[in-house]
């Protein structure tokens, strides 16, 4: 069986360089490969197209690569959350694609199954359908979308083992899922590395054969975006 397991961050994101594209894991800041994005930063990768549901928070998650100007283009679906993203966009200083959500999430799904398009109704008779091919299924119009190109997949998983399986955790299962996979080389960052055969076959969510390179991460912060308590 091979053995995808690296020894550190910096050696699994070994290859991204300037100008890439990217697709990140994560909702909000639930699921986040956190290690991988302040691997990024410290790098000072830039020029990035960075496929995410969102765009982070102003002081983490992918707000950390907004802040010091890495990132080209955000092609993503919910940004509400980052003043500095909002700042950037208005500026025309970012390159933003806001993409419905179900769209983005089957974007990435397709390229992950190598199925190269397909047809949504999301979209249609607004700015999101302009430029693109549109047909009628059942009486209904449809535009066609295609999938993401990628050159990097950086997910975040609760549990890995040496062979690239992932098992995800609650929420944090997220987009991680469908991006696993979704790009020429993925780069699972996990909580817990264990040894091939560990893991019940049963309880993976996605084969090691959709991973190239898996470390385990550490000192994750996994903050709350939006702490919300009951009133006593």
């Amino acid at each position: 069986m091979i053995n995808k397991k690296v020894n550190s961050v910096t050696e699994a994101l070994q290859g991204i360089e300037d100008g890439m594209t990217i697709m990140l894991g994560g909702f909000g800041l639930c699921g986040i490969p956190e290690n991988s994005i302040a691997e990024l930063v410290q790098k000072g990768t830039t020029n990035l197209t960075c496929i995410s549901n969102n765009a982070g928070v102003d002081d983490f998650g992918l707000g950390l690569l907004l802040q010091k100007r890495q990132i080209k283009k955000m092609i993503s679906s919910y940004v509400g959350e980052n003043a500095e993203f909002e700042r950037q966009m208005l500026s025309g200083e970012l390159e933003v694609e806001l993409t419905p959500q179900g769209t983005l999430a089957e974007k990435c799904r397709a390229a992950q199954a190598g199925i190269p398009a397909f047809f949504t109704p999301a979209g249609y008779g607004t700015e999101v359908a302009e430029g693109k091919e549109t047909r009628e299924f059942n009486g209904k119009m449809h535009v066609m979308e295609l999938a993401y190109k990628a050159d990097f997949s950086i997910v975040k998983a609760w549990k890995g083992d040496e062979a690239g399986n992932l098992i995800f955790k609650g929420t944090a299962r997220n987009f991680n899922a469908v991006m696993a996979g979704g790009a020429k080389i993925t780069i699972a960052e996990v909580e817990e590395l264990v040894p091939a055969g560990t893991l019940d076959p049963n309880e993976i969510h996605i084969p090691g054969i959709m991973v190239q390179r898996i470390f385990q991460g550490e000192k994750f912060e996994k903050r709350i975006e939006q702490r919300t308590v009951r009133q006593k």
